[in-house]
């Protein structure tokens, strides 16, 4: 009985094997589109906005740069600062002098790109930014930690106040050594008046433990590593936009729905004309930084 089992299951499997086809999926070429990558604060330092192409879906080389464009940001004053390609290279610049800066809390701010005779905008605002009052970590060897990590390490955490008054949302980004830490989509760090989502009786309160601590992505830090959290204030609509980007990063494996473009901020002035991509965003920003040392750390909670 054990030797029919076997061959009836060595059968099957030829069968299976032989009946494997190679299926090539064929995709409509989708018109190329600008995408626009714009974002300015309220610090006096250069500010970029990005321009590339829209490419096919299964194309995975570089996305072409937009160059050629006109490329301004006025604020609710009047006053336009005009980005620059000085590189041709898609990358739109504009630069302070002395201490300078675009972004204000409570500003309000138009993106004007002309492009192949098309005229895009785009509209958002600078919201408030808590301070981050401080960075503590202690030293642990947890059980689970991500593969490029030391197996022992600093645990580390920031700690910030939420204002009170819902619809306060934020973008936090950690840099370790002077290089950014949460370089992946999948690792996009937000929140929602200190909380996960809205409505989460969070308001006016410290930031919750997950997202105090998300700033290490199951890994551990050594000692002497620096380390520099920031805290960008967004917009509500801001916030939906990063959330669907990092969702669709994540969209993969056995139970992935199909493929979408996430939402878009930039509005072609021309109805029946081109669409285009992307976001544009501006923040308040506070930040805040440390070097681990042993002596300094605190007991494990």
């Amino acid at each position: 009985m054990k030797r029919y089992s076997f061959f009836l299951l060595l059968l099957l499997s030829i069968s299976l094997m032989s009946c494997e086809d190679v299926i090539n999926l064929k995709t409509e070429t989708a018109p190329t589109r600008l995408v626009i990558d714009g974002w300015v604060t309220d610090q006096s330092a250069p500010q970029y906005i990005k321009l590339t192409l829209s490419q096919n879906y299964f194309d995975n080389s570089r996305a072409l740069p937009a160059t050629g464009a006109t490329v301004t940001v006025t604020d609710d004053q009047g006053k336009v600062y005009t980005f620059l390609d000085e590189a041709r290279n898609g990358t739109y610049t504009w630069k302070p002098v002395a201490r300078e800066a675009i972004g204000r809390v409570g500003g309000s701010y138009k993106l004007t790109v002309m492009y192949n005779n098309e005229t895009y905008e785009a509209q958002t605002q600078v919201k408030r930014v808590p301070p981050i009052d401080s960075i503590t970590y202690y030293y642990d060897k947890p059980t689970f930690v991500a593969e490029d990590s030391p197996k022992e390490g600093y645990v580390a955490e920031f700690y910030s106040t939420d204002f009170k008054g819902s619809d306060d949302c934020y973008w936090i980004k950690a840099y370790k050594n002077g290089t950014r830490y949460d370089r992946k989509a999948t690792d996009l760090n937000i929140s929602y008046d200190g909380g996960f989502s809205k409505g989460g009786s969070t308001d006016g309160l410290v930031f919750i433990l997950p997202i105090r601590r998300s700033i290490n992505l199951n890994k551990l830090f050594s000692e002497n590593d620096s380390l520099r959290v920031e805290l960008f204030s967004i917009t509500p609509a801001t916030h939906e936009f990063i959330n669907a980007v990092r969702s669709e990063a994540g969209n993969q494996g056995l139970f992935a729905t199909a493929p979408a473009n996430v939402p878009t901020n930039i509005s072609n002035k021309r109805a029946d004309g081109p669409r285009a991509m992307g976001w544009f965003g501006a923040s308040a920003v506070s930040r805040r930084s440390t070097v681990f040392k042993r002596e300094n750390a605190i007991p494990k909670p």
